[in-house]
């Protein structure tokens, strides 16, 4: 039973370490007090770490040695932004439209005296030829030194745990757990069958307290509506008998005014002229008075006559006194 780390090469040459599982150590029994707490490190005393403004440009220490990585980076992006600056720039400057079919651009002196171009550059070909690319050897296996030192422990006859002994509690535990679960679950679905078994049976008797409950109201309300309906006939009844006692007292107390009334009011009526007879009235309106005016006018005439009468008589008697 002895169990100890090791170390070997296998056959492809690399090199593997490998430890069997052992306890933690108590470091804070062999330290003393004031190092027994571990240390945490602060990572803003860190000198890695930037501060500052995370966007702005870095300055290298002048003491640090130049990078010929990132020297050579800084060199291809200035080289890639002078290349899109100066391409930028000829897109923007004005260019001639490319000419129609048949005519093509020549290369005329705008200036206001003509010269004569004496200036050719001369140019020149050449070639040369690149030896062929390599393939690039494989990158070998990183094998890492080994370190530290290999730690063996000795274990006893009867360190290490009996399964068989060991597993009964748990598995007495999980088998208690799962029944005890088991019994819970069934338990509760009893529960919630006898649940909704009352559930079902307080609807159905809701059910039919609610019937009966509409059943009465209905019968209340019949009740109270032939009530109503037999007080509003009585009250009918009442106001036409009490109508019908009236009318008689009426008719009663009218005759008996009547019997006196009726012929002082025909006296009263003839009096004022009401009832007369049409041959009298005829006479008293049409006949009298012209008849009157008749007489008034033979009146007028006879006193007319007279008083003419009367004056040759006095002439006359004047003519015989002369």
């Amino acid at each position: 039973n002895k169990m100890a780390s090791y170390s070997h090469r296998d056959r492809s040459g690399i090199y593997s370490f490998s430890s069997r599982p052992r306890a933690v150590e108590d470091r804070s029994r062999t330290l003393p007090p004031e190092k027994s707490r571990p240390m945490y490190g602060n990572i803003m005393f860190d000198r890695r770490v930037v501060r500052g403004n995370t966007y702005s440009q870095h300055f290298r220490p002048s003491t640090a040695q130049p990078d010929p990585a990132e020297i050579r980076r800084e060199q291809v992006s200035k080289q890639r932004t002078s290349a899109r600056r100066r391409a930028r720039e000829q897109l923007l400057q004005p260019t001639t439209p490319e000419p129609v079919q048949g005519r093509k651009h020549m290369d005329v002196q705008t200036e206001l005296y003509l010269e004569e171009l004496s200036h050719v550059v001369v140019t020149a070909d050449m070639e040369c030829q690149s030896d062929a690319f390599l393939d690039r050897p494989p990158t070998p296996l990183f094998i890492p030194a080994k370190s530290g030192k290999d730690v063996e422990t000795q274990i006893e006859e009867g360190e290490l745990f009996d399964f068989d002994v060991e597993v009964q509690p748990l598995l007495e535990v999980l088998v208690g757990k799962t029944m005890e679960q088991s019994m819970l679950e069934v338990m509760e679905e009893e529960e919630l069958a006898s649940l909704r078994a009352q559930q079902k049976a307080f609807k159905v008797l809701r059910n039919m307290e609610q019937a009966e409950v509409q059943r009465l109201q209905e019968q209340e309300r019949r009740r109270r509506e032939e009530r109503e309906r037999r007080i509003m006939q009585q009250r009918e009844a009442l106001r036409k008998e009490k109508e019908t006692v009236e009318k008689i007292a009426a008719r009663a107390y009218t005759q008996q005014s009547l019997v006196d009334l009726l012929p002082t009011v025909f006296n009263s009526l003839r009096t004022h002229g009401y009832f007369y007879d049409p041959v009298e009235r005829d006479i008293e309106t049409n006949f009298i008075p012209w008849l009157m005016e008749e007489v008034h006018k033979n009146l007028e005439k006879r006193e007319t006559a007279r008083k003419l009468l009367d004056g040759r008589t006095n002439t006359t008697r004047l003519c015989f006194l002369f």
